[in-house]
Protein backbone atom coordinates (compact mmCIF):
# COMPACT_ATOMS: atom_id res chain seq x y z
CA UNK A 1 0.00 0.00 0.00
CA UNK A 2 1.27 3.78 -0.99
CA UNK A 3 0.65 5.92 1.68
CA UNK A 4 2.18 9.36 1.05
CA UNK A 5 2.55 11.71 4.32
CA UNK A 6 2.85 15.01 3.98
CA UNK A 7 4.06 17.49 6.92
CA UNK A 8 3.06 20.34 5.54
CA UNK A 9 -0.72 19.60 5.18
CA UNK A 10 -2.82 20.96 8.10
CA UNK A 11 -4.58 17.87 8.00
CA UNK A 12 -3.65 15.73 10.93
CA UNK A 13 -1.64 12.39 9.94
CA UNK A 14 -4.72 10.23 11.16
CA UNK A 15 -6.79 11.70 8.35
CA UNK A 16 -4.56 11.82 5.41
CA UNK A 17 -4.18 8.14 6.19
CA UNK A 18 -7.48 7.29 6.31
CA UNK A 19 -8.53 9.38 3.12
CA UNK A 20 -5.83 8.02 1.52
CA UNK A 21 -6.73 4.26 2.38
CA UNK A 22 -10.67 5.36 1.41
CA UNK A 23 -9.56 6.27 -1.94
CA UNK A 24 -7.97 3.11 -2.30
CA UNK A 25 -11.18 1.38 -1.98
CA UNK A 26 -13.15 3.68 -3.45
CA UNK A 27 -11.20 3.10 -6.72
CA UNK A 28 -10.88 -0.62 -6.36
CA UNK A 29 -7.17 -0.90 -5.95
CA UNK A 30 -7.74 -2.36 -2.28
CA UNK A 31 -10.79 -5.14 -2.42
CA UNK A 32 -13.24 -6.56 -0.44
CA UNK A 33 -11.60 -9.00 1.97
CA UNK A 34 -8.11 -7.52 1.18
CA UNK A 35 -6.08 -7.45 4.16
CA UNK A 36 -4.08 -4.16 5.52
CA UNK A 37 -0.70 -4.11 6.95
CA UNK A 38 -0.56 -3.86 10.70
CA UNK A 39 -1.08 -0.70 12.99
CA UNK A 40 2.48 -1.78 13.59
CA UNK A 41 3.65 -2.33 10.17
CA UNK A 42 2.15 0.50 8.80
CA UNK A 43 3.40 2.96 12.01
CA UNK A 44 6.66 1.66 11.02
CA UNK A 45 6.84 1.90 7.45
CA UNK A 46 5.41 5.61 7.44
CA UNK A 47 7.37 6.50 10.80
CA UNK A 48 4.64 7.76 12.54
CA UNK A 49 3.15 6.34 16.17
CA UNK A 50 1.23 3.18 16.40
CA UNK A 51 -1.36 5.35 18.44
CA UNK A 52 -2.00 7.37 15.15
CA UNK A 53 -2.60 4.34 12.17
CA UNK A 54 -4.72 2.71 15.45
CA UNK A 55 -6.69 5.47 14.91
CA UNK A 56 -6.68 5.86 11.58
CA UNK A 57 -8.07 2.57 11.59
CA UNK A 58 -10.78 2.92 14.21
CA UNK A 59 -11.78 5.86 11.95
CA UNK A 60 -11.82 3.46 8.75
CA UNK A 61 -14.26 0.82 10.99
CA UNK A 62 -16.62 3.43 12.27
CA UNK A 63 -17.30 4.79 8.83
CA UNK A 64 -17.60 0.84 7.50
CA UNK A 65 -14.59 0.36 5.49
CA UNK A 66 -12.55 -1.80 6.98
CA UNK A 67 -13.84 -5.07 9.67
CA UNK A 68 -10.88 -5.46 12.33
CA UNK A 69 -10.73 -9.08 13.66
CA UNK A 70 -8.81 -9.53 16.94
CA UNK A 71 -5.20 -11.80 16.09
CA UNK A 72 -5.90 -11.56 12.46
CA UNK A 73 -6.05 -7.98 11.50
CA UNK A 74 -7.76 -5.63 9.40
CA UNK A 75 -9.76 -6.51 6.37
CA UNK A 76 -11.36 -4.42 3.32
CA UNK A 77 -15.35 -4.67 4.52
CA UNK A 78 -17.97 -6.20 2.03
CA UNK A 79 -20.09 -2.97 1.14
CA UNK A 80 -23.76 -2.94 -0.18
CA UNK A 81 -24.49 -1.51 -3.69
CA UNK A 82 -26.89 0.87 -2.28
CA UNK A 83 -24.35 2.24 0.23
CA UNK A 84 -21.76 2.58 -2.05
CA UNK A 85 -23.89 4.07 -4.50
CA UNK A 86 -24.89 7.24 -1.90
CA UNK A 87 -21.35 7.73 -1.26
CA UNK A 88 -21.07 8.25 -4.72
CA UNK A 89 -23.95 10.30 -4.95
CA UNK A 90 -22.52 12.43 -2.12
CA UNK A 91 -19.67 13.08 -3.81
CA UNK A 92 -20.67 14.16 -6.82
CA UNK A 93 -23.17 16.56 -5.40
CA UNK A 94 -20.37 18.02 -3.53
CA UNK A 95 -18.65 18.46 -7.47
CA UNK A 96 -22.18 19.70 -9.17
CA UNK A 97 -23.06 22.43 -6.28
CA UNK A 98 -19.26 23.70 -6.76
CA UNK A 99 -19.80 23.16 -10.30
CA UNK A 100 -23.25 25.58 -10.41
CA UNK A 101 -21.41 27.99 -8.59
CA UNK A 102 -19.34 28.77 -10.37
CA UNK A 103 -21.69 28.81 -13.34
CA UNK A 104 -23.73 31.59 -11.23
CA UNK A 105 -20.51 33.40 -11.09
CA UNK A 106 -19.69 33.30 -14.67
CA UNK A 107 -23.29 33.98 -15.63
CA UNK A 108 -23.78 30.72 -17.23
CA UNK A 109 -27.46 29.89 -16.90
CA UNK A 110 -29.07 25.95 -16.14
CA UNK A 111 -30.18 25.41 -19.65
CA UNK A 112 -26.29 26.05 -20.90
CA UNK A 113 -24.90 24.28 -17.63
CA UNK A 114 -27.42 21.50 -18.43
CA UNK A 115 -26.44 21.09 -22.07
CA UNK A 116 -23.12 20.60 -21.14
CA UNK A 117 -23.31 17.84 -18.21
CA UNK A 118 -25.56 16.04 -21.29
CA UNK A 119 -22.52 16.49 -23.52
CA UNK A 120 -20.10 15.19 -20.91
CA UNK A 121 -22.14 12.70 -19.88
CA UNK A 122 -22.37 11.03 -23.63
CA UNK A 123 -18.55 11.15 -23.93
Amino acid sequence: MNIIISNSSDKPIYEQIVSQIKLAIEHGSLKEGDALPSMRHLAADLRVSVITTKRAFEELEREGYIDTLVGKGSFVKARNAEWTREEALKQIEGYLNAAVIKAKKSHIDADELKEWISILYED
